[in-house]
């Protein structure tokens, strides 16, 4: 089974970019929203019966990269539905406060939220920029349920405002911790920030092709390609510089979309870190393979020993 996906580790910018509409409190820092551009507005013209709606055309010069890295990486309610699942094996009861870490435009938590009246969520990202973006585009939409969510400016370091039963770091952003030191007091802060019978959720990604320099081309059915981009790794270190571009049907790209400086860690060392943090069980959960016997079919389940595949993504779960 091959499968590779990544999530944006959002640098810090000196501007912050868009608006603060959204009935999610933001703390920890200002959010500033750009005016928005006034549309001429045209007149509208009366749609033939059984027409289809014309599909959306994107180009590097119209795409909103944000919106690509949604369309093309994240799948929200099969995470949600994840999580809630884990946590009832472990807990037998509901998990209800959630913590999303890196948590970027927190299109988990605005789903997250959306799934019961009784969830709440806090999301922690240093960068104001794909915070103001998420806020406009997967909070303001939401109405009332984003007055149950709070977005920290501040390091994943810091304590939450309420316990979280469920914390989770997706998408390998936990890999901008170089170092192991930092890598341990970032998951002690977890064990020790999480409610009594919390759990955290860390993804990681592995096998022989997640360390070869390569790019993975991948259409995406709204109508572009995504491109993961492996461009540089060093066995002695770790270093490990990706990105991530968008190609699209007119033949422009969108180029280093998204960029990161990491260390590639090995699911063997973070499940050590885990388990010297304080999480006393930590296990890892696999994704099942396609009917074409190599992609990945999005279902993760409980295994000892894992699959020994080019590529793979998997679960560790600490349980507190």
């Amino acid at each position: 089974m091959t499968t590779t996906r990544a999530r944006s580790k959002q640098k810090k910018t000196s501007e912050p970019s868009t608006a603060k509409k959204s009935g999610a409190r933001v703390v920890g820092g200002e959010i500033v929203r750009k005016p928005a551009k006034k549309k001429k507005e045209e007149p509208k013209k009366a749609k033939k019966k059984g027409a289809k709606s014309k599909k959306r055309v994107f180009t590097a010069k119209s795409a909103d990269r944000h919106e690509l890295y949604q369309l093309a990486v994240q799948s929200p309610e099969e995470d949600v539905k994840f999580l809630r699942r884990v946590y009832k094996t472990y807990r037998k009861k509901p998990a209800q406060h959630f913590r999303e870490d890196f948590c970027g435009t927190g299109l988990l938590m605005s789903h997250w939220v959306k799934s019961s009246a009784d969830f709440s969520a806090e999301g922690f990202d240093i960068d104001p920029d794909p915070v103001a973006w998420g806020l406009e585009h997967n909070f303001d939409p939401i109405g009332e349920a984003a007055s149950r969510v709070t977005i920290h400016l501040k390091d994943v370091r810091e304590k939450s405002l309420t316990k979280p039963d469920i914390r989770s770091a997706q998408n390998f952003s936990y890999f901008v911790f170089k170092e192991r030191q930092e890598l341990l007091e970032y998951c002690k802060s977890a064990y020790e920030d999480l409610a009594d019978d919390g759990i955290f959720i860390m993804d990681i990604y592995g096998g022989p092709e997640a360390i070869m320099e390569m790019e993975e081309v991948r259409k995406v059915d709204e109508g572009f390609t995504y491109v993961w981009d492996q461009d540089e790794y060093w066995p002695a270190t770790g270093d490990y510089k990706t990105y991530i571009h968008f190609r699209f049907k007119d033949g422009t790209e969108l180029k280093k979309a998204f960029r990161y400086d990491w260390r590639f860690w090995h699911l063997t060392e973070v499940r050590d870190v885990l388990l010297e943090a304080g999480f006393p069980l930590v296990e890892s959960y696999w994704e099942g393979t396609d009917e074409d016997g190599e992609s990945g079919n999005g279902i993760f389940r409980k295994s000892k020993k894992g699959e020994n595949c080019e590529a793979w993504i998997t679960y560790l779960i600490g349980v507190k």
